[in-house]
């Protein structure tokens, strides 16, 4: 988690880590954010997070209610305030869902969300798309519920952002410029590989080492009793 937030403080230096933390969640499913994700896991995951994190922490609260058995009839809107507070309501949820592993009814906690669309002022994920996601389980629970959003191809057509997952790492452009790469390689003068890009590739790595030139000049300065030249040679 740590590593991706890296990542993402190059493009804002003071990009909130909170986001990334409740990302990695969304991945994880339980508190052990420091665990390795794959690149589109982690990253389709977050897209959801950022587009929708209000109303994500909406459903959350929701969701706490019904597992404590309290009225789902409530629809509470979060503030602001409350949002900043997300990372100690999630870890609550953690402890929650630890304790009862089957989550809750999704057919109940489809209506709840369904009324939260009515009365929610900002964007949410396709009505349509978290009623089948929500059809196609006896229980659900909170981050088994969010990772089916993110991994949804609809939901990520609909934000427009992201490629979909299938196509997420081709990069056309970027091949052609590796394919003209090769063929310098391929063809450069010096190749004992008679046209091999990878034995090429290794040759000019050799001949153009920093060490190995660190290492002759050192060896020409220590040699001072006319060995220089032998050394040279043996060298080539």
């Amino acid at each position: 988690m740590i590593e991706y937030r890296s990542l993402l403080q190059l493009l804002c230096p003071d990009f909130p880590v909170e986001m990334v933390q409740s990302a990695a969640r969304i991945v994880l499913m339980d508190d052990a954010i420091d665990c390795l994700m794959s690149f589109s896991d982690f990253l389709y995951a977050f897209q959801l997070q950022f587009y929708y994190q209000e109303f994500l922490h909406s459903v959350l609260m929701i969701y706490q209610d019904l597992l404590a058995g309290k009225s789902p009839n409530t629809v509470i809107v979060p503030t602001s305030t409350s949002i900043e507070q997300l990372p100690s309501v999630t870890a609550e949820e953690n402890d929650k869902e630890r304790q009862q592993q089957d989550g809750v009814e999704p057919t109940t906690l489809a209506q709840c969300i369904d009324a939260l669309c009515d009365r929610f002022k900002h964007s949410h994920p396709s009505r349509s798309c978290m009623r089948e996601i929500l059809e196609e389980t006896d229980k659900v629970c909170y981050y088994s519920f969010l990772m089916s959003l993110a991994k949804h191809e609809t939901i990520n057509q609909t934000i427009g952002a992201l490629p979909s997952r299938a196509e997420l790492l081709i990069d056309p452009e970027m091949d052609q410029e590796l394919d003209k790469l090769i063929a310098q390689i391929s063809v450069s003068p010096g190749s004992n590989s008679s046209g091999s890009a990878v034995g090429g590739l290794k040759e000019m790595q050799r001949k153009a080492s920093p060490r190995r030139n660190i290492h002759h000049r050192r060896k020409m300065e220590v040699e001072s009793d006319g060995s220089t030249e032998e050394t040279d040679s043996s060298e080539n």
